[in-house]
């Protein structure tokens, strides 16, 4: 980011997708806030301040993870969500708790990657329209005898063959050589076949297998007959890939990572322990103990090189019905000191998330009938009627929040997305009267509304 965000700014580009949970907001807006903080203090005491980890607690489909997704989105930070029961598959034995930080640079590495082939595109844009105009027109072959004299007439072939080189340029800008077939010499990256039966933490040996491999055996090449433009593009790649310096890249990735990553842990709750000591809650706090370290700052091997998780954000998150924050192992509670509880949602703020977002519901389908040329559009009453619905269900069956309006929506619109082809030209109105007769048949017997989660 050109300038940080104050914490005010940062909450309100989240209120344009985030309905509701101000509190939970204001948390990790400071805490995005303290990252550029940090950086501005005096070096020595830079690397004393610790990040202020997140647990947030609230039920399914509040907004967890989504206002985590959005606050890395505005940072531009390498972010990572993954679920923290992932460590218990199979009873004892989960993943390795280091592929997080291994996961997380090599999403930063790909992030880094990108922003450099964008700052190199001009560059090979015009260095592939080179080459292809060199396949269309191959470069005059040179002299027969290194000693002949020179004539007269040679410097005006010369320009004639610029002169048509510039006019095939044109041509190649304007678009009108886009059907001509050129032939272009593209690597073969098929390697022989290495199939790796890995236990925990060797989720990356295939890989370092396969770029040794890729050192031992010969680069193949194969010439391929594509039209102008899929020739430019596969030119255009090849020379971005020869611009960027890929050292850079990396050093740049893990610094990246070291001061600006955020993992996200969801399901946290489902690895607090309860007051038992058998059965899975054993590898429950096995669990707790293997992040543990990851969480107070460690140094995990990549293939990359050695990152540094001291100063990553961890924002955790769980419905915590059964266990507590204070099911958690003392050490892991004292890494996550702020705690902030989201509010379940009712009709209201149903409401204004159909409504109010960028990217609202509502907006979303009547986007999707306009492809059809099919115009949608809700009344008022209709829209609460809906929110009224979704709060009723979520009252009888298990609450999920925001989610259940998703399954509403695609419910109450079937007909009309399944018949859209044919009422192309036409103008549908929803009206709180359709969408009573659409979903009255769930909430008259609550056996049929699990049939919509």
């Amino acid at each position: 980011m050109e300038r940080p965000l104050t914490p005010k700014e940062i909450v309100a580009e989240l209120d344009k997708y985030i309905i509701g949970q101000g509190e939970a907001k204001r948390c990790v807006a400071i805490a995005l806030r303290n990252r550029w903080r940090r950086q501005q203090v005096p070096k020595e005491l830079r690397d004393e301040i610790a990040p202020k980890n997140i647990i947030m607690i609230g039920p399914t489909g509040v907004g967890k993870t989504e206002i985590s997704r959005r606050l890395a989105k505005l940072a531009q930070a390498p972010f990572l969500k993954i679920e923290a029961s992932k460590f218990t598959e199979v009873g004892y034995v989960g993943r390795d708790v280091e592929s997080m930080i291994r996961d997380l640079t090599e999403l930063a590495v790909n992030m880094e990657r990108k922003e450099e082939e964008e700052e190199v595109k001009e560059k090979a844009r015009d260095m592939a329209e080179e080459r292809v105009l060199d396949l269309l027109l191959p470069p005059s072959p040179p002299p027969a005898l290194p000693g002949a004299v020179e004539v007269a007439e040679e410097p005006t072939a010369s320009d004639t063959a610029q002169k048509t080189r510039e006019r095939l340029r044109k041509l190649l800008r304007e678009g009108k050589l886009n059907e001509r077939l050129v032939e272009v010499e593209v690597s073969d990256r098929a390697l022989p076949v290495v199939e790796i039966f890995s236990t925990a933490g060797l989720e990356e040996v295939d890989l370092n297998i396969k770029d040794m491999l890729s050192g031992l055996f010969p680069k193949k090449t194969k010439r391929r007959k594509v039209k102008v433009p899929e020739a430019l593009e596969i030119l255009i790649e090849e020379e971005a890939q020869k611009l960027i310096d890929m050292d850079k890249v990396v050093k740049q990735a893990i610094q990246r990572v070291e001061q600006s990553g955020i993992i996200f842990f969801d399901e946290l709750d489902k690895i607090a322990s309860r007051e038992q000591t058998y059965g899975p809650d054993v590898s429950r706090e096995g669990v707790q103990r293997d992040i543990l370290p990851i969480v107070e700052g460690t140094t995990v091997m990549t293939k990359y090189g050695m990152v540094k998780s001291d100063h990553i954000l961890f924002i955790a998150a769980g419905a915590f019905y059964v266990s507590k924050p204070s099911d958690l192992i003392p050490e892991l509670q004292g890494r996550f000191p702020i705690r902030v509880e989201l509010e379940p949602l009712g009709k209201e703020e149903f409401i204004r998330i159909l409504t109010e977002p960028q990217n609202a519901l509502i907006t979303q389908y009547v986007e999707l009938m306009k492809t059809e040329n099919v115009q949608l559009s809700f009344a008022q009453e209709a829209i609460e009627e809906i929110a009224e619905t979704a709060a009723k269900i979520n009252d009888k069956m298990e609450d999920i929040g925001a989610r259940r309006l998703y399954t509403i929506m695609e419910r109450l619109l079937d007909e009309v997305s399944f018949d859209a082809p044919e009422l192309s030209g036409r103008k549908i109105a929803i009206d709180a009267g359709y969408v009573k007769r659409k979903l009255e048949e769930f909430l008259k017997d609550e056996d049929l509304s699990r049939y919509i989660l």
